[in-house]
């Protein structure tokens, strides 16, 4: 007999929402996870609540349409670390995913007064930005309402998890390149630079050759950012980070003579199309959740319900 109905495997953004959304439901969820919350690829994201471009392209926009729904009424409660804040995307046409921007209230084309300097277009909207960090806490305390359990335990493979529950939920990211194997996961590369808030109560971003984007909290500024496919390094580059402050100087040029607070960096778990499917395992229900990228946040409670729709 067995105390788990299903046992989740990793314990970031993804495995978190997946196991809420099933405990939440009466299942009784264990999350194996390699590293605690705090410690994974989750809690370096900046987390401003804006689709990525990656595949496959029909089900991102529903997913992140039904995550968008649910940051704007986390919002509502400062425990959740879900904030709505106005910013300014550049060089994005209005139309660019018609689903989600219909989704959006008030979105529209920002006027040139809007505009940093350099800058033709952009859209100005208000959508959730998350500090990952009080997010994931309020996460790990909202699958423990529900019953959930975590665990910080390593696997080498699902066997283990099949033998203490009938349902397997693979969140690992990155690690599925070596658990599943899936060759096609491969790490892309962020740094970022946090420094004290000058005053800035606006978001910025440009997904231009150089990746340029400020994000506000109280207190400080997440500055970003690099995308480097490939790289494994996790230590960060100096010269990377005074590159990232210039350009974000560009932008605020309060921002050139802020007290810088801390460096990150954080591999994104990339592949060319996110994974969510289900397969058999020895007598048990394997269902996959993972190479969502740089848009694991923005279409967490999504591909959440999609992976547990196929339970």
């Amino acid at each position: 007999m067995s105390d788990a109905d299903v046992v989740v495997l990793g314990g970031g953004v993804a495995g978190l929402t997946t196991a809420i959304v099933l405990a939440e439901r009466g299942a009784r969820v264990r999350i194996w996870a390699k590293e605690l919350a705090a410690w994974t690829t989750s809690a370096v994201a900046g987390a401003l609540i804006w689709p990525y471009h990656i595949e496959p392209a029909e089900l991102v926009a529903v997913w992140a349409v039904r995550s968008l729904r649910e940051y704007r009424e986390l919002a509502g409660d400062p425990a959740s670390g879900v904030r709505l804040v106005t910013g300014v995307q550049a060089e994005t046409p209005l139309d660019f995913m018609p689903v989600w921007t219909d989704a959006l209230d008030g979105v529209r084309e920002a006027t040139a007064a809007e505009l940093p300097v350099g800058c033709g277009q952009g859209l100005r909207a208000t959508v959730p930005l998350l500090d990952m960090r009080v997010h994931l806490e309020y996460l790990a305390r909202r699958l423990a309402a529900a019953g959930g359990m975590i665990e910080e335990r390593a696997v080498a493979g699902f066997g283990a998890a099949a033998r203490v529950a009938p349902v397997v939920v693979n969140c690992t990211g990155l690690g599925a390149r070596t658990l599943v194997p899936d060759t096609s996961v491969r790490p892309v590369r962020g740094q970022l630079v946090i420094v004290e808030n000058p005053g800035l109560t606006e978001w910025f971003a440009h997904a231009g050759a150089e990746l340029t984007y400020l994000l506000p909290r109280p207190g400080y500024v997440i500055l970003g950012g690099t995308s480097q496919p490939g790289s494994w390094d996790l230590t960060p580059n100096p010269a990377t980070a005074r590159g990232i402050v210039d350009r974000c100087a560009r932008i605020h040029p309060e921002l050139a003579h802020a007290r810088v607070l801390e460096h990150r960096v954080g591999l994104r778990p990339a592949r060319p199309s996110v994974r969510v499917e289900r397969e058999e395992l020895d007598g048990a229900l394997l269902v996959h959740n993972y190479g969502h990228g740089g848009a694991g946040v923005t279409v967490a409670w999504g591909c959440a319900e999609a992976a547990a729709a196929l339970i």
